[in-house]
C-alpha cells in the first residue's frame, strides 16, 4: 500500500503568504507547476477516511486513506482508484453511505524530487502548504519527517503555522 509523510501548514497571518511560498517552490521544483481545480467530497467511513476527488473535466479519484489528526509530520497510507464518471460515482456512494462534507480548491501542485507540494486556496478557509514526500516500502516515516521539516525550513514556514487534520475538520470547525 503506498505511504507517504504528510505535513500541512496555513500561510498569510504571521507566517508568508502563498506567492511567498509559491516563489520559494518553482526555484526547488524538478518539474513544471500545474494547476489543478480539486472538488472532493467526503463519505461516512468507519475506518479511515473516502473521497471522491472530481477533477475539471468529469474524470476523478476515489481515495481511502488512514492519518492521525496531528500537527506536524505524520504517515499516511492511501488507495487511488481512477474513475472516469466521478458524478455518477458521487451520487452512487452518496445514496449508499451518505455524504460527511465537500472542499473545493485551487491546487498548484510542484514537484520537488519524491515530494508533492501542494499550494493550496481552499474555498471558505484561505491559503494552505500541504507537503507529500513518499515513501518507499522499505523506508521509515522518520525520513519522510526529516525531509517534510527540511522542505519547510526551505520554504520558510515556520511550526507554528502547522494544522491538524483535513481540510474538511477545518471548515468543520469554523461552523
Amino acid at each position: 500500500m503506498p505511504r507517504n509523510t504528510e505535513i500541512k501548514a496555513r500561510l498569510g497571518g504571521a507566517g508568508p503568504s502563498l506567492a511567498e511560498v509559491a516563489d520559494r517552490a518553482a526555484a526547488l521544483a524538478t518539474q513544471p507547476a500545474c494547476d489543478i481545480a480539486q472538488d472532493d467530497t467526503f463519505f461516512r467511513c468507519d475506518n479511515g477516511r473516502l473521497k471522491l476527488r472530481t477533477f475539471a473535466d468529469g474524470s476523478g479519484e476515489l481515495i481511502h486513506y488512514r492519518r492521525d489528526d496531528t500537527p506536524g509530520p505524520k504517515e499516511s497510507s492511501y488507495v487511488l482508484a481512477p474513475v472516469a464518471d466521478a458524478a455518477a460515482l458521487r451520487e452512487a456512494l452518496s445514496r449508499a453511505w451518505g455524504q460527511v462534507g465537500r472542499v473545493r480548491k485551487r491546487r498548484t501542485l510542484v514537484m520537488c524530487g519524491r515530494t508533492r507540494i501542494h499550494l493550496d486556496r481552499v474555498e471558505d478557509l484561505g491559503d494552505f502548504l500541504e507537503l507529500e514526500v513518499v515513501l518507499r516500502d522499505d523506508e521509515s516515516v522518520e525520513a519522510g519527517r526529516r525531509e517534510a521539516h527540511d522542505l519547510l525550513r526551505k520554504l520558510g514556514v515556520g511550526e507554528g503555522s502547522l494544522v491538524s487534520g483535513a481540510y474538511l475538520d477545518l471548515l468543520r470547525a469554523q461552523g
